[in-house]
């Protein structure tokens, strides 16, 4: 039976529960609410009545929190009939579907909230599906698993924790793109295009229409009932969703699913996105795999449209997406502009893609770059960040380059996602930052929390400090701190602490964001990583909240935050630990245990053992320190602070300049024997060897450029800059000056008898020099700046507070010593060492 043929038998049906509605208004126009006068309504009308009743005692009051005004309504029912309901009472409150979008982009980025309700309350309904549909498919049993399959689940339990909700704040549309062309609209939805609303009679009258039809529906009917359904008001879909009757159109649907043609079904997806299906129900895997099933005999857009569709439903699908990559490697032909930025979204939505296709992709993308426009730029660097699709270096450059000249045009989401591939791929683009310095400011006030977070986090992961940039950020976030989740307020912190961003600079930016983290106290149960990084960046700059920090190092967190098996926390607990130890000497808070600390101490020396220790300029040093003071016994390379997560080469001098013998194990004890009266062997080995020329500062001036300047008292201590000059046929550094020679190179590692030493030296001696040898590199100081990063500057603070003198090496004037002759290396050296004691 067509739906043609029923409709004058339906219109006759509507007649009669009218006149039956009408007859009983003028019977008792009072007592329309008790439910025995219900038996004379139409089975329909009183399966609705009894239905809305049962699930509003069921679950009690509904919630007031974040409900509109409209959600305590009146429904009306055919008949004039007007029923009290409050859908929100017994149904997930409706999602927009533009809002799920926002909230899945939140990152990269993991949800602070849990949700308190199942996505589709699937509880077992006293009007049994199953026992009024009489279906006699043979799929029934399939069916069966599918919609019953949370019936006998146990109810999800509450979370352990309730935050508050967040204000709105400042979001920027993901799908923006899809604005651009008009070719987007044959593989996407636009979800500001809902279609025109029906009346809710009609709907009750297509509900009706279902249980006449039962399983003489086809696959045209089935589609046009949930088209129709689907232009619903989003006020009323809670209702339908609710329906027995639209729960059994559900059944039908998947009963025809293999009937349906390839239009049909993502007409029905599209249909299924209008309603607010939540993406949790059952029957959506089978949609996915019957999607899966048919992807080789799709057409590309048509795949890309069933792609959009089920990111609109916030359904994840990753069957199905490996289906359309493998099936888009055939389609590569049909790619043009439109179609490489929305895979490239699906991708990035998706947080895959395939390795086979990425050199496939990049020569697409190409291609056409000369014709992105401003927002499509925005959106390809966002799907390769989230993909995490790494390009060649060229490939990346020349993006960057494209969005270079159209920034000015683009969004403030757009351009913080170039932000974010500029951090993915720690690519420092001059141009790119350059203008950043200007936009940034003139953009921060209109902007929203998280992307400024991601402005200072881009800043911070490529170590390019301006302060124009950060500064903006600072004097923006105070206002925004009600928006901040914890992730936020975490990251912002450890951004502006690597960049050596002072409270002085921005006096409300750091109280601000303390405060933060105290209000979103209760995240850190499921998410204890965003305290530990805020407290790390505040750290580096010397700002440790007590209160914080001993929630921190507290027994039930340290616990919390080592049973994760995704991150590895214990490192981040020992720095803060470590860094309590010796920034608050007053601390009576709780500690790390003895055992957690040599655990990660151990774990952090064996991987410094394979990395850092082995790297040439480290060695390369080691070397000429052992050669310089006489012996292996002299130089250790250790983790003299572990918790700071980098090795130095330790040297020991007594206060006459003498070396004095230092293991890995421990630093050198304070009761050091007399140096001037001791006949231990290290003092008679450096007898021994204390002979020869005396390195003063005459001979090496003499030796570097044959003539004396003197130098202001200020630089007197400090090391003459070292040209950088290719080696002459001798091998010699120096143009000018004295030969080094074998011999002179040998006594060049000797110093001269000192003589006697002081009548007070048995005092000095039990106060050794401690050298912290440093060897750096670029990745320690900020981009194109002599500042030292967070981590590093805080650990010279720290070695300073333990009592060492920090030496450094730096890499600007070592690293070219590296391919020079040892007796300039022994010279340098001599220089960097002794130059302490001046």
């Amino acid at each position: 039976m067509g739906l043609g043929n029923l409709e004058n038998d339906f219109v006759k049906s509507g007649v009669k529960e009218i006149l039956l509605l009408s007859l009983l208004r003028w019977m008792s126009a009072g007592a329309l609410c008790h439910v025995a006068r219900l038996r004379h309504l139409s089975l329909a009308l009183h399966r609705q009545f009894l239905r809305a009743r049962y699930l509003h005692n069921a679950y009690g009051e509904p919630e007031t929190e974040g409900l509109d005004e409209e959600d305590g309504r009146e429904g009306v029912l055919p008949g004039g009939y007007r029923l009290q309901y409050n859908p929100s009472s017994y149904h997930r409150p409706q999602r927009d579907p533009g809002a799920s979008l926002s909230r899945l982009e939140m990152e990269e980025e993991e949800q602070c909230r849990s949700t308190l309700t199942s996505a589709f309350r699937q509880q077992s309904n006293r009007y049994s599906v199953s026992s009024s549909r009489r279906l006699s498919s043979t799929k029934n049993t399939l069916l069966d698993l599918a919609f019953n399959r949370g019936t006998g689940a146990k109810a999800e339990t509450a979370p352990l924790y309730r935050t508050e909700p967040l204000t709105p704040d400042v979001k920027g549309d993901p799908r923006a793109f899809q604005t651009c062309r008009p070719e987007y609209s044959t593989m996407t939805l636009d979800l500001s295009q809902r279609p025109a609303p029906v009346h809710s009679k009609q709907a009750f009258f297509l509900l009706h229409k279902v249980t006449v039809l039962k399983g003489s529906m086809e696959p045209v009917d089935i589609t046009g009932f949930l088209t129709k359904l689907s232009h619903l008001h989003p006020d009323q879909t809670p209702l339908v969703r609710g329906d027995t009757r639209f729960i059994m159109l559900l059944r039908y649907s998947v009963e025809n699913l293999r009937h349906f043609s390839h239009s049909q079904l993502l007409e029905v997806l599209r249909s299924f996105v209008w309603l607010g299906l939540p993406p949790t129900h059952s029957m959506l895997g089978l949609y996915e795999a019957e999607l899966g099933r048919r992807a080789g005999e799709m057409g590309l857009h048509q795949l890309l449209l069933a792609a959009d569709l089920w990111r609109c439903l916030g359904r994840s699908v990753p069957q199905y997406l490996q289906c359309l990559y493998d099936c888009a490697s055939l389609h590569l032909g049909q790619v043009g502009v439109p179609e490489i930025v929305q895979l490239l979204y699906v991708m990035g939505e998706g947080r895959r893609c395939p390795k086979e296709l990425v050199h496939p992709l990049e020569q697409i993308l190409m291609r056409h770059l000369d014709q992105l426009e401003p927002e499509e730029v925005g959106a390809v660097c966002l799907g390769l960040f989230k993909s995490q699709t790494a390009l060649s270096e060229g490939a990346v450059n020349r993006l960057v380059d494209r969005a270079h000249s159209l920034v000015y045009e683009m969004s403030d989401f757009a351009m913080v996602n170039v932000m974010k591939l500029l951090r993915f791929s720690y690519l420092d683009h001059r141009a790119w930052l350059e203008v950043m310095a200007h936009e940034v400011p003139r953009r921060a006030p209109s902007m929203g929390v998280q992307g400024l977070m991601h402005v200072a986090l881009a800043c911070s992961a490529l170590h390019y400090r301006n302060e124009r940039i950060l500064l903006a950020v600072a004097e923006r976030l105070p206002s925004l701190v009600p928006h901040c989740r914890s992730k936020d307020s975490g990251k912002l912190l450890w951004a502006f602490g690597t960049l050596g961003v002072l409270p002085s600079q921005c006096p409300n930016f750091y109280p601000s964001l303390i405060e933060a983290l105290r209000q979103r106290e209760a995240e850190f149960q499921r998410y204890p990583e965003h305290l530990l990084t805020g407290l790390l960046g505040l750290a580096f700059i010397c700002q440790l909240p007590e209160d914080l920090v001993a929630l921190a190092l507290s027994p039930e967190f340290v616990s919390l935050a080592t049973r994760s098996k995704q991150l590895e926390l214990k490192k981040d607990l020992f720095t803060l630990d470590g860094t309590v130890a010796l920034e608050l000497p007053h601390w009576t808070g709780p500690r790390l245990s003895r055992e957690l600390r040599e655990e990660t101490t151990e774990m952090l020396w064996r991987f410094a053992q394979k990395d850092v220790c082995q790297k040439v300029e480290v060695l390369e040093a080691e070397a000429v320190l052992r050669d310089l003071l006489g012996g292996e016994e002299f130089v250790s390379k250790r983790m003299i602070l572990p918790h700071t997560r980098s090795i130095d080469l330790e040297v020991h001098l007594n206060p006459v300049g003498q070396p004095l013998p230092v293991t890995s194990a421990q630093t050198y004890p304070i009761s050091t024997p007399d140096w001037s009266t001791s006949s231990g062997s290290s003092t008679q080995g450096w007898e021994r060897i204390n002979t020869g020329v005396t390195l003063t500062e005459d001979l090496l001036t003499q030796l570097t450029n044959g003539r004396k300047t003197p130098l202001p008292p200020t630089q007197a201590s400090q090391l003459p800059l070292l040209r950088r000059t290719e080696p002459d046929e001798g091998g010699g550094l120096f143009s000018v000056g004295v030969d080094l020679t074998d011999g002179l190179v040998g006594a060049l590692t000797k110093r001269s008898n000192p003589g006697p030493l002081p009548r007070d030296s048995h005092k000095a001696s039990k106060a050794p020099i401690r050298l912290a040898i440093q060897v750096t590199n670029r990745n320690h100081y900020c981009y194109r700046s002599p500042q030292l990063l967070g981590l590093h500057a805080m650990k010279r603070r720290q070695l300073k507070l333990a009592g060492y003198r920090v030496v450094e090496l730096p890499h600007r004037e070592w690293f070219p010593l590296l391919r020079r002759t040892r007796a300039e290396k022994l010279a340098y050296m001599h220089c960097k060492v002794y130059g302490t004691l001046d």
